[in-house]
């Protein structure tokens, strides 16, 4: 889905800079045709008004495909807190057991043997 939208966007951005640089900066007809003279297809009014037209469409038709494009990627996005990740309902576990297969490489300290024990009443 997000494939179709993003070709349909190139097409109508590529479509919508073609129709600009048609245009005239002072209002004119078509800017590549010569001026619009009477003998024309269309008067230059009429070619003006078109190719605005042609333009607001594919305006609008650009913003809603940028806006689509954004909803879908915000939606396929992961979290983008470490905290939005973290199941706050389980206990953490107490494992004295090394995670790991490796021995584990504190020191061992030997205890040390009893020696004899005296009365606690002398």
């Amino acid at each position: 889905m997000t494939t179709v939208i993003l070709v349909i966007h190139i097409m109508i951005c590529a479509a919508m800079v073609t129709l600009v640089l048609l245009q005239r900066s002072e209002g004119g007809a078509l800017g590549i045709g010569g001026g619009g003279g009477g003998g024309g297809f269309m008067s230059g009014r009429g070619t003006a008004n078109l190719l605005t037209r042609a333009t607001a469409v594919l305006a609008a038709v650009f913003f809603a495909t940028s806006i689509m494009l954004t909803i879908i990627a915000q939606r396929s996005s992961a979290p983008t807190s470490i905290l939005d990740g973290v199941n706050r309902d389980r206990a953490p576990i107490e494992n004295n057991q090394p995670s790991s297969g490796l021995p584990d490489l504190k020191p061992s300290v030997p205890k040390l043997p009893e020696g004899p024990r005296v009365p606690s009443s002398q």
